[in-house]
């Protein structure tokens, strides 16, 4: 059964703005001496810390976020290594983020470096999404110096796609006609929502690109992935009509840290702990929210990651979260394996006043 349209979904000009290396860009940026060098933003290459971003130098040599940083050196041992400095990032992103609500209040930004824009109703450029990604990415350009790449599409799913297909510096559009053409072409492994898990599971079924996804019946979907299959059966016919939603709902908080030596005592990992605890509660308190959900993250030595989690009552101070986390830690091998990153996150986020605070912290 096809799903009925609301005709205005149809109608949708999405765009996908993606800042091109933006961390090791604004390093290069204001160091000219690193333009055309190898830069990498994140951790010590000498500890434990891990590749933030790369400059495209930098990529070219099979570096990318999240590797470990000692692994970047050894890939390239003429890389710059830089240590992150946030602010200067998050001050250019609000920069940015004011430029996109010149054009539509229907901005959502998904991180510091990208973000979706609905400019269905934005009369600028005789209203062409294209020529409006296009006068946006030179605006960017001109304020501050550094380069962005924009996907135009009918929908946010295509839209994201098409920003990653001409970077650097590039524009591509996906015109609405082509969706359904493009999509087939496409491996499973890029579609939204494919992890690396469902893209094994898919191709054991046979389906490696968007036309083999496009073959399954509803029905076949839900057998394999059960509430997921509705939205992979959209997708693959090009279809997405999520919205693109300016404030969006924060989940969750936490902080998280990595060692530089491994941890084999279970004591001296909740003493590590402790101010991660105290980093989340202050977050919570100064947004106002308290979290039924406590989840303890613990990487082990060889990199294998796990979460456990215990909820209940809303939380709020370090010493509630602090409470949960010896049952949380006692239900993973930390101890008999040595640990290398430790996790702290509330969710189930609830909104709560200061006398409901004080109550929550009292009982």
């Amino acid at each position: 059964m096809r799903r009925t349209r609301h005709p205005a979904m149809s109608q949708r000009k999405i765009i996908h703005v993606d800042m091109d290396a933006f961390y090791a860009s604004v390093e290069q940026r204001d160091r000219p001496g690193l333009r055309g060098r190898p830069v990498v933003v994140g951790g010590d290459p000498n500890g434990r810390g891990v590749v933030a971003a790369a400059s495209y130098e930098a990529r070219r040599h099979g570096i990318h976020s999240a590797m470990p940083a000692w692994r970047a050196a050894r890939l390239c041992p003429d890389a710059v290594f830089l240590r992150p400095r946030f602010d200067v990032y998050r001050s250019i992103s609000a920069q940015i983020q004011a430029l996109f609500r010149e054009y539509t209040p229907l901005v959502e930004p998904l991180s510091l470096d990208e973000a979706y824009l609905d400019v269905s109703d934005c009369p600028r450029r005789g209203g062409s999404a294209t020529l409006i990604a296009r006068e946006i990415r030179a605006r960017i350009h001109e304020q501050t110096g550094l380069t962005a790449s924009a996907g135009v599409s009918c929908n946010k799913f295509l839209a994201k796609i098409a920003s990653d297909l001409d970077k650097p510096d590039g524009l591509h559009v996906i015109p609405p006609e082509q969706a359904e053409a493009f999509v087939a072409a496409l491996p499973v492994g890029k579609i939204h929502g494919v992890g690396q898990a469902t893209r094994q599971r898919m191709e054991r079924m046979g389906v490696r690109t968007g036309a083999d996804l496009r073959r399954l019946t509803l029905l076949e979907l839900q057998r394999a992935f059960g509430s997921r299959a509705r939205f992979y059966y959209e997708l693959a016919r090009g279809r997405d009509e999520r919205p693109v939603r300016p404030r969006r709902e924060r989940k969750s908080v936490g902080a998280e840290t990595t060692f530089g030596e491994d941890l084999n005592n279970p004591a001296e990992m909740l003493e590590r702990m402790a101010p991660l605890a105290d980093k989340v509660a202050a977050s919570l308190h100064r947004r106002g929210l308290a979290g039924r959900t406590v989840t303890l993250k613990v990487k082990y030595h060889d990199f294998r990651q796990i979460t456990r989690s215990l909820s209940g009552r809303p939380v709020q101070s370090a010493d509630e979260i602090r409470a949960r986390l010896p049952a949380l830690l006692q239900d993973t091998e930390a101890g008999d394996r040595p640990v290398r990153l430790l996790g702290v996150t509330v969710s189930g986020l609830v909104t709560v006043t200061p006398d409901q605070a004080r109550q929550l912290a009292l009982f």
